[in-house]
This record gives C-alpha cells, structure tokens and sequence, in this order.
C-alpha cells in the first residue's frame, strides 16, 4: 500500500472517531454542574438600579461604630486618609484642578460603587468578612461623612437606588464608536506620520518625572 493510501487511510479512520470521541468526552467525569449556593457566593455584583443588593439595613450611627474599629486605621477618623491609604471625604470642587481629590462626594458616580467596593474588597485584609447590615451601615456612614445623607439616614434595599451622588450626571457611556469613528481608518499611518518633531506641551507633575535640567527635554 502506497504512503499516499496509508494517509488517507488514516485520516478516514480518525474522521470516523470523532463523533464516538466527542460522546465519550461527555462521560469522563470530570467536573459537575455548580451548586446554586456557589453560585450565589460569587455573583455579589451591585448595579446602580439596586439590583443584586442583598437583604438588610444599616444607619449612620451603626455605621460609625463599624468605621472607627475597622476601617478608621487606614482611611483616618474623618476619612482623610492615613499615611498613603485613600483619602474618602471631601475634594469637592477639586476635579477642575490640576490635582483633584476623587472621593466618594467628589468624584464616585453611584452608591452602589461604594456598596460594592465595600462588600467585595474591605476591610483591608480580611476581605467579605462584612455582613449585609454592617456593608449597609458603613456605606451610609460615608455617605454621610461627604454630606449626601443626614445623620439619622438608615440605609437600606428600599431606598438604595433614590440616593444620588453629586458627580453621577458626569458618567455617561463610552460612545467613542460614534464620536471618534470619522478618525478611523482602514489602513493607519504607522510610520512618519507627522511632519515636525513631537513637543513636550506638559509634564508629570505629581510624580515629578520629568527634568528640569539642561540634559532633558525642552519644555513649551
């Protein structure tokens, strides 16, 4: 027999064995179905509309107790931040500022951002170690630090989404697709694409990378 016949010989015979391969595949074994309950213990996402938020309630006093025992270490007592850790109150005003403070009244579009962020990832160290009352508490104690709420708001599944943050109106969606597509191109420039050299127009300030010495670059 001919290499050539081996060939498609066997070619034939491994076509024929996909489908019994393919069924076998299915009986291995391996794996199983996840539980609902495993489920449930990762899909801990809260949406700006409320959804996903779990059973419970939490006040302002609840949640300063909460703060000043296990978060007050690294954010600071007013949540000014200690050493390097995140400043969480105050900045407003400041985004139109060469060095604006982002925080949760400055800056952060949705209650659910800080629900969220709370729940999945503090305390620092002991993540999801946070029960939905005490996750609800501290949410509505900073949000009563940055003035959004008053200091008898009880925070809860019912009212969650009526809380609006003051910089929520300046999140819109990415529509760069629309925007930006008269700049597409099929066929980009990839080399020499501008005629004159590149200008410096601003530097890293906050990390004051760039020098000032006559060995680098010329500033405009």
């Amino acid at each position: 027999m001919s290499r050539f016949r081996k060939t498609v010989l066997a070619v034939a015979v491994l076509l024929a064995s996909v489908p019994a391969l393919a069924q076998s595949v299915k009986k291995t074994g391996l794996g199983r179905v996840a539980l609902p309950e495993e489920i449930a213990a990762w899909d801990i996402d809260v949406r700006p509309d409320g959804a996903g938020l779990p059973a419970g309630m939490g006040s302002v006093k609840q949640g300063e107790e909460i703060y000043l025992e296990r978060c007050a270490s690294c954010h600071g007592e007013f949540g000014e931040g200690a050493g390097r850790y995140p400043v969480l109150v105050g900045g407003q005003g400041t985004l139109n500022k060469e060095n604006p403070d982002k925080t949760i009244g400055s800056f952060w579009p949705y209650t659910s951002t800080v629900f969220d962020y709370v729940r999945r990832t503090m305390p620092f160290g002991n993540a999801q170690s946070l029960t939905a009352d005490e996750t609800y508490a501290l949410t509505a104690f900073l949000l009563n630090m940055n003035d959004i709420v008053k200091d008898d708001f009880e925070l809860s599944k019912d009212n969650f989404a009526k809380v609006k943050l003051p910089n929520v109106a300046n999140f819109y969606p990415d529509d760069r697709e629309k925007t930006e597509k008269a700049f597409w191109r099929k066929t980009p420039c990839m080399t020499n694409c501008k005629p004159e050299a590149p200008k410096i127009l601003g530097r890293a300030r906050a990390l004051d990378v760039t020098p000032d010495d006559k060995t680098g670059p010329r500033v405009e």
